[in-house]
């Protein structure tokens, strides 16, 4: 079956739901495809709050958020889709699509790709050992911990949690709210002791081996003083080192980001493809339910633009990190103001931060207090005032 639709969004998490109420509720056809059986992304397996609160105040949870979310973008007007798999690119706009009722192409005038980021598991990150029961993502453990879920596999009675950020907080607070005992928090870069409680926290540590068979028994790990240790415990925890799901968007030929892997944007979520956008963890990986549905929220007004038949602006100055940078979002700075959001490769105190370009500084200032790799960084426009947009890259360095 073939058909043509103004907008496919393409991921139904917090970024495509926002972008789809958005876009619906400006009068555009908008078909949403998500190839989970349900709609909310990762929010829907996090029972805990945090997601800020309803119309009358009340705390939400995930899977409340992503409720909210998927009802406003149906009372808005889009198609929202489950089960429904986008597996290649036909032509220009076009993708192969894969659903229940059997295979189509469906074309779109603009295409959104929201497809978010997962956790590298255990055997991307290359832990040696077996291959026991017992070994999780932080996504596999919120699973079996969802409320009134029927679990095939017990999450364990000892776990080790590996990971510093955000992230291994929550799933510190999930074990213990389960009964399990945490023996441990293993990070390899500096953590604050008293954000995990009791728990013990071992920094500049390693994972070398995960022993047991059939079930985990232990974990062997190493220090930064090159003692190994081995950690009983049936269950480990791997969290954080987020992949963005660019699989479909390096299928189309988007050029991708060296320090996210995700698709090359400029402010306005355009990709090199005219009438491609990317939005949300796609992008960046690991930031917040509420930083990507804004994003989804914010790529409207470009889309629109795309539907008018406004021109579709090429290139822009490209923009890279040195030093201690891990990633910088935009990837390309374009003639509108944006604001960079960037994340350090580890912690840093009262950074230089400096912004140049072809050898010569845009910006130099020392930043108060302290950077984090579990918390991202927001430069104003400020900071790229002054970019020459005929230039070479611009380049974000910190230095201690």
């Amino acid at each position: 079956m073939n058909r043509t639709v103004d907008v496919l969004v393409v991921g139904a998490g917090p970024a495509g739901l926002a972008a789809a109420a958005r876009l619906a509720a400006a009068g555009a056809g908008v078909e949403v495809l998500e190839r989970e059986r349900a709609a909310g992304g990762v929010p829907r397996h996090c029972a805990r709050p945090g997601f800020g609160a309803d119309a009358r105040g009340r705390a939400l949870d995930g899977p409340g958020y992503a409720r909210r979310a998927l009802r406003a973008a149906l009372t808005a007007g889009a198609t929202v889709r489950t089960g429904v798999s986008a597996t290649g690119w036909a032509g220009p706009l076009t993708l192969d699509v894969t659903a229940p009722t059997g295979l189509e192409q469906i074309r779109a005038r603009a295409l959104v790709l929201a497809t978010g980021a997962r956790e590298r598991p255990r055997g991307a990150r290359l832990v040696p050992g077996s291959r026991p029961a017992g070994v999780l993502t932080t996504g596999e453990l919120q699973r079996l911990l969802l409320p009134g879920r029927t679990r095939r596999e017990p999450v364990g009675r000892r776990a080790l949690v590996v990971g510093g950020e955000p992230v291994a907080r929550g799933a510190v607070r999930a074990l213990r709210a389960a009964g399990v005992h945490v023996v441990a928090v293993v990070s390899e870069r500096p953590a604050r002791p008293d954000a995990f409680g009791p728990v013990p926290v071992l920094t500049d540590t390693v994972v070398t081996e995960l022993r047991g068979r059939g079930r985990l028994t232990g974990v062997a790990v190493r220090g930064g003083d090159g003692r190994a240790h081995l950690l009983r415990c049936d269950t480990v925890v791997f969290t954080g080192d987020w992949i963005p799901d660019h699989e479909l968007a390096r299928a189309g030929g988007l050029p991708l980001a060296p320090g996210t892997r995700g698709p090359v944007t400029d402010g306005s979520f355009r990709t090199a493809e005219p009438g491609v956008f990317a939005i949300g963890n796609l992008l960046h990986g690991g930031e917040p339910a509420q930083t990507a549905a804004a994003e989804g929220r914010a790529v409207a007004d470009a889309v629109l633009d795309r539907l008018a038949g406004r021109p579709w602006p090429g290139g822009g100055v490209p923009v890279t990190t040195a030093g201690p940078l891990r990633r910088v979002t935009p990837g390309l700075l374009g003639a509108e103001p944006v604001t960079l959001l960037v994340r350090p490769e580890r912690r840093l105190v009262r950074p230089l931060l400096t912004v140049g370009q072809d050898g010569s500084p845009l910006r130099r200032e020392r930043l108060r207090g302290t950077l984090d790799p579990g918390r991202p960084l927001r430069l104003a426009p400020g900071w790229t005032e002054g970019v020459d947009p005929a230039g070479g890259p611009v380049v974000l360095r910190a230095e201690e």
